[in-house]
């Protein structure tokens, strides 16, 4: 029996034009047929050069060439890939949710991978944006075992950045970038040290144009053969490492793997040349890790539980479930149950095939000019990573110098890959609802309409993440926030989200745009001081934000 779909990704109050256009036309079955009706326009446009680029002069001799050949190869799967994970939100709307995969060589047989010596230590690992060359060298002379370069969610996807970051990622990869200290007047480069150096390229979902005429290829190919086209292998202290994010099936790693495989054989190098690590930071990959890492094998360094994507991922596939209505995001404890459970899960399965299991980003982050914030955001911080070290992960992700040595700290050893729990549940549950767990309040309502305000109004002004209110702010963030300003619209007559006299308010689209008005004139009539832009950029933020959730854009762009 085959089971009619809602529309991907629309809570379903929101879908009552829709529902009366579907009723419409099934009256009208009688009648010759008409056009279906077009879905409307992404809000967020693709990365696209400026006008009058030309790629064949202004890109890498050659790299047009080597370009091509992967596209043909691999875009095509990009989009069915991206079918299939439409079909499974779908789905997963309609009441088909994600599930562990039947028995496989995968799951079954017994398999290791030879972890190399130069990765062994990633207790912890700093992030940040590629496309900012100071900290990129900080994070570089932090003493973190690993830094990640971010060309994703932490950079804004414009043309610009996008540059600035490759350019930046090169020369950190050959330890020659430099800043100019203007507080003392000196250049400062990259100090010697056994530093791992991973990138982080756009997810699969993305693309990009203006490359190949007419041509849309995905933004992971793009930004993966840009680097491997550029970088000098040879000078290289260990293999060329990226970070894949966002992917959602096991199979996506066979995509990932043939990717990096022609990339290495066009280079000359052996097929496991280039190696990664993956972000689990969708609901339906944490039923399919050791499948996906399987695929990968030959590359794969470990796991990362990327928990806020996870948890818009996990908010996105339950979004028709009113158990799922999520609290204020900052009344959620760190060890709720669906990041527990995946965290005591992770280790397990990347322990018993020698991969490491890291762990994720604690969002409260520390301030050198407020002694009280910075001492609350490195406690919360020790807390955080202790859980995670208990769970048996191997290390962690920070995003400023000051949380390091914390960091490391609370990680026994190196790693911990003989560490394995004595009677590990196989197939633990994945979604216990966040039942009894922090506040459902207008005020928690209003802090979403404030901060996905904010994050946009930053990524029109060139920043893909901003520190607001002592909290790092960036797409995933973004991604709850709208998630669930929209469950709550479609919810709170089954969850009752409290005002301030703690009465229930109905989360009507009215209310919501009398939010957005609100928050949108404070910010333009009180101004923080750190907050980029003008009224004008901030007008155009709110339009940006409302509409998304309006028109159930919920995917990480």
């Amino acid at each position: 029996m085959a089971i009619e779909l809602p529309a991907a990704s629309l809570p379903s109050q929101l879908c009552a034009q829709l529902t009366t256009e579907q009723d419409g036309k099934k009256a009208m079955a009688s009648t010759p047929a008409t056009p279906a009706p077009q879905s409307p326009a992404p809000l967020i446009p693709v990365n696209t050069p400026p006008a009058g680029f030309e790629a064949a002069k202004e890109l890498p001799p050659g790299f047009l060439e080597f370009l091509s050949s992967l596209h043909a190869a691999l875009t095509p799967r990009q989009r069915a890939l991206l079918a299939r994970r439409s079909y499974a939100l779908r789905a997963a709307h309609a009441g088909k949710l994600p599930d562990y995969l039947p028995p496989s060589v995968a799951t079954v047989q017994p398999w290791r991978i030879e972890l190399p010596s130069w990765a062994a230590d990633q207790r912890n690992q700093m992030t940040g944006p590629a496309d900012d060359a100071e900290l990129v060298v900080k994070m570089l002379n932090s003493g973190a075992p690993g830094v990640m370069l971010d060309l994703e969610d932490s950079i804004a996807n414009s043309w610009e950045h996008l540059r600035t970051g490759i350019k930046n990622i090169l020369p950190a990869l050959a330890g020659t970038l430099s800043y100019q200290d203007k507080k003392r007047n000196a250049t400062v480069g990259i100090k010697s040290s056994s530093v791992t150096i991973f990138t982080r390229p756009r997810g699969l979902h993305l693309h990009q144009a203006g490359i190949l005429p007419g041509q849309p290829i995905p933004a992971s190919l793009f930004d993966v053969a840009m680097i491997t086209h550029q970088v000098d292998f040879a000078s290289l202290r260990h293999p060329l490492c990226f970070y894949i994010p966002k992917s959602e099936s096991a199979d996506e790693a066979l995509w990932w793997r043939d990717l990096l495989q022609m990339v290495a054989a066009a280079k000359g190098l052996p097929a496991n040349a280039i190696r990664c690590m993956a972000l689990v930071e969708s609901h339906p990959l944490a039923y399919q890790m050791e499948e996906f890492a399987w695929n990968l094998r030959d590359h794969l360094l470990g796991l990362n539980l990327g928990r806020w994507d996870y948890m818009a991922s996990l908010i996105h596939f339950n979004l028709e479930n009113p158990k799922w209505v999520l609290p204020d995001r900052n009344t959620i404890p760190h060890d709720v149950p669906f990041f527990q459970n995946l965290r005591n899960l992770m280790p397990e399965i990347c322990h018993r095939h020698g991969l490491l299991a890291i762990g994720g980003m604690t969002a409260l982050y520390p301030s050198r000019e407020d002694a009280e914030l910075n001492a609350r955001a490195l406690a919360a911080l020790e807390k955080d990573k202790k859980n995670e070290a208990n769970s048996l992960m191997d290390g962690a992700w920070t995003g400023h110098p000051d949380q390091n040595e914390i960091a490391v700290r609370q990680f026994p050893a190196p790693n911990q890959l003989a560490a394995r729990p004595a009677n590990p549940e196989v197939h633990p549950d994945l979604r216990p609802a966040p039942a009894n767990v922090g506040k459902c309040t207008l005020a928690g309502t209003r802090a979403a309409v404030r901060t996905v305000l904010r994050y946009r109004n930053g990524v029109l002004n060139g920043r893909g993440a901003s520190l607001l209110d002592g909290y790092m702010e960036d797409l995933a963030t973004d991604r709850i926030y709208r998630l669930m300003i929209a469950q709550r619209m479609q919810h709170s007559a089954q969850i009752p989200i409290l005002d301030d006299q703690g009465q229930p308010i109905a989360h009507s689209r009215e209310l919501i745009t009398a939010l957005f008005d609100e928050e949108l004139q404070r910010l333009i009539d009180e101004p923080t001081g750190k907050d980029a832009g003008t009224p004008q950029t901030l007008r155009h933020a709110r339009e940006l934000s409302e509409n998304m959730i309006l028109r159930g854009e919920f995917n990480p762009s």
